[in-house]
């Protein structure tokens, strides 16, 4: 975690609002993102968000400043995003596809590549289209994925594997033997 975020969250701690305003700002464009992506629908991602900053208020003081915030915010977001669409319905969840075509769209000249990356996406099972865009995306590395789900850190390289190749093929390239 750098340094301000690190004394955001102790400044959060002692009681200052402003400071947790702060960090909502800083981080409720990808938390929206994110949280769309899995339920795609606006209001109920408006909803996810809003419940992950309360949860984040209420447990801030069990946050150790010594490790890094957003991992700990995603496992939160993720948690609550799985228990409202199991609430909602028993539905997979499909974690930050969402940020990689946003990131795309951004780009004109990468128009066909966000419709074809986008359907791309579409093919894969939730747990690959996860595991990709924690990887690829947030930057989390496979020990910190392995964390996140409960796994071993062989278990997020197989996967990561496999999702990239299920992805290669879903977007009309030819699978590596």
């Amino acid at each position: 975690m750098n340094e301000n975020e690190s004394k955001l969250i102790k400044k959060i701690k002692k009681g200052d609002q402003l400071a947790f305003k702060r960090l909502y700002e800083r981080h409720a464009d990808y938390a929206l993102r994110t949280a769309y992506s899995i339920t795609k629908d606006r209001s109920d991602a408006s909803d996810i968000v809003q419940e992950t900053f309360i949860k984040i208020y209420r447990n801030i003081e069990t946050f150790d400043v010594k490790r890094p915030f957003k991992p700990w915010f995603y496992q939160i977001l993720i948690n609550e995003s799985r228990s409202y669409l199991s609430k909602r319905s028993k539905q997979a969840v499909n974690i930050e596809s969402e940020r990689l075509l946003d990131q795309l769209h951004r780009n004109a000249e990468n128009e066909r590549q966000y419709d074809e990356l986008e359907l791309g996406l579409d093919e894969l099972d939730d747990k690959d289209r996860t595991i990709l865009t924690l990887k690829y995306l947030n930057g989390f590395t496979e020990k910190e994925i392995a964390k996140m789900f409960g796994a071993n850190v062989n278990t997020i390289k197989s996967r990561l594997y496999k999702g990239r190749q299920r992805l290669k093929v879903a977007m009309g390239g030819l699978k590596d033997e």
